[in-house]
């Protein structure tokens, strides 16, 4: 387990966390969500947050179309993500800010790496939006990224299964769940946790991860250094 003390993390939460079978944004997920972050935030650890944009739009499956056009557009997807979050995050108390990779002056603020830890060090939720500003990133990668600007002590990432295992198990009922992990054991392995890019910053950054369910109470379990999935450090 973490030996440090926790007192800022970064939450990697999905674009399919937020939307549901028939909505690609689900309001009652959008406020339990906020519900959960809240509770961090009550607690006195700081938190940031990178989402992805799956629930509207994939760059990576757009077939034929120009790759940076089609991510250019994933990362909009995210800021329209992010912008819903910041408003459930309001109804319910919490005090957060949007913050973009590439300039959208009416709609957020600019990311810069000092603006996003200054939020954070006046209690606010800093929501990151817009992946990395580049193309053929994912927004794994830039939640590595952020994580390594801002200072956090450790990545949390919410899935929908309830850690990382050996194989797929919702296609294997046998598949092995690991309570631990290093970085270079998931690279051998070949486990699907984030792209290569990411988990290799995670090495060369010393960035430990918390990979959960997204079931309550588990964000503010990870954010406390609980294991309540897998944990993977160097």
């Amino acid at each position: 387990m973490a030996s440090k003390k926790i007192t800022r993390v970064l939450l990697k939460l999905s674009g399919a966390a937020l939307s549901s079978k028939d909505n690609v944004l689900d309001f009652e997920k959008l406020d339990h969500v906020a519900r959960e972050i809240s509770t961090v935030v009550n607690s006195g650890i700081e938190i940031a947050i990178v989402l992805g944009g799956g629930n509207i739009w994939r760059g990576r499956s757009s077939g034929d179309m120009d790759r940076p056009r089609a991510d250019d557009m994933g990362m909009l997807a995210t800021t329209i993500n992010s912008i819903a979050l910041l408003d459930s995050l309001e109804h319910a108390g919490v005090p957060a800010a949007v913050f973009t990779a590439t300039p959208m002056i009416k709609v957020a603020e600019y990311y810069t790496a000092r603006a996003a830890r200054e939020a954070l060090s006046q209690g606010k939720v800093a929501i990151l939006a817009g992946g990395s500003g580049n193309p053929f990133f994912s927004t794994d990668t830039a939640a590595v990224l952020r994580a390594l600007e801002i200072n956090a002590d450790a990545l949390l990432m919410a899935k929908d299964i309830d850690g990382v295992y050996d194989s797929d198990p919702k296609k294997n009922p046998a598949a092995i769940k690991f309570d631990e992990l290093t970085w270079n054991k998931i690279l051998e392995l070949k486990l699907g946790v984030m792209d290569l890019t990411a988990a290799t910053m995670c090495i060369d950054g010393g960035l430990d991860a918390y990979v959960f369910g997204l079931k309550d109470g588990n964000i503010l379990k990870a954010a406390k250094g609980e294991n309540t999935g897998t944990y993977i450090t160097n």
